[in-house]
């Protein structure tokens, strides 16, 4: 089994080299010390009751070869849950076709965000999963909440049968269809990891077009005032390989691998941006009929720069 980062409870800072970083070259080191104090190996009540209300998860984890993806996973409310206050059980696993459905059949470092679009809620937890009988097993080393900026709400408008096998379409640039569907997000998934390979898994949104297409092989997006702990943002100075998902929120998703970079040159900044980051493709992962929740429009975040 990897080696689990240690008890953040007792260590003398959460936080790794590369966050440190950021935080000192954003001015925001102190306040990362003072919020970083909700970061915890244990699972409080309250985010055990949030978490079996879910109906949506996202994980982040490496493949065989070390590429960075997040994944989606979805259930009725009550496939995830608290079975102790160290360890989250998940009764799912990465559908087929999913890059990651391999990769979690064995022990793995892994980042998990439940996002709820209906209450602009979501709380995040690091650890090692392991499959179990019913899924997933995750052992927690870090369990914390965000707060609700610049996520879009959406409610379930319905739940369908899906494809079996979903259908899924791979490659190594995004084609045109793919490049409008990036330009129209509001929302997307981000998946990084540190040095050690611990990883996270995170949210990002705002308004359509906040996720630039620079060409078939390479994004941009601006990073947004938040927590100030720049946990995304550390991994990548720390590692660049990065894996994102866009949801297209009617039973499908877009998959991609590749590598990341800060960018600080003022001239890349979008409105409210404290820097940017470039997003080179590998390869391209794209869903179709692999989710049986379809969501309403979005109610785009009133924050949203």
């Amino acid at each position: 089994m990897p080696n689990a980062r240690p008890d953040k409870r007792f260590a003398m800072s959460p936080f790794h080299p590369g966050e440190l970083a950021v935080q000192r070259r954003m001015g925001q080191a102190d306040t990362a010390t003072r919020v970083g104090r909700i970061i915890s190996a244990e699972i409080p009540p309250v985010a055990a009751l949030f978490l079996a209300e879910q109906r949506l998860v996202v994980l982040a984890a490496a493949d065989a070869d070390g590429r960075m993806w997040a994944s989606q996973l979805t259930g009725a409310p009550g496939f995830v849950r608290a079975v102790d206050t160290g360890t989250i059980g998940i009764a799912a696993r990465p559908v087929p076709g999913d890059p990651l459905r391999a990769a979690l059949t064995r022990p793995a470092h892994v980042g998990m965000i439940a996002l709820q679009p209906q209450r602009r809620r979501r709380m995040r937890a690091n650890g090692t999963a392991e499959p179990a009988d019913y899924g997933l097993r995750i052992v927690t080393d870090q369990v914390y909440s965000n707060c609700p900026k610049y996520i879009s709400i959406r409610d379930i408008e319905s739940r369908l049968p899906v494809a079996q096998p979903p259908s899924s379409v791979r490659g190594t640039e995004l084609d045109a269809r793919q490049r409008d569907a990036i330009g129209a997000a509001d929302t997307f998934f981000v998946a990084t990891a540190d040095a050690e390979g611990n990883a996270d898994a995170s949210h990002r949104g705002g308004n359509p077009g906040f996720l630039q297409v620079l060409s078939p092989t390479r994004l941009r997006w601006p990073d947004y005032r938040g927590n100030s702990m720049f946990m995304t943002l550390g991994n990548i100075a720390d590692d660049p390989r990065c894996g994102l998902l866009i949801p297209d929120w009617s039973g499908g998703a877009l998959q991609l691998t590749g590598t990341a970079e800060l960018v600080w040159d003022p001239d890349t900044f979008t409105a409210g941006a404290q820097c940017s980051i470039d997003f080179t493709i590998s390869e391209v992962v794209e869903l179709r009929d692999a989710y049986p929740l379809r969501w309403t429009r979005p109610e785009l975040s009133p924050v949203n720069p």
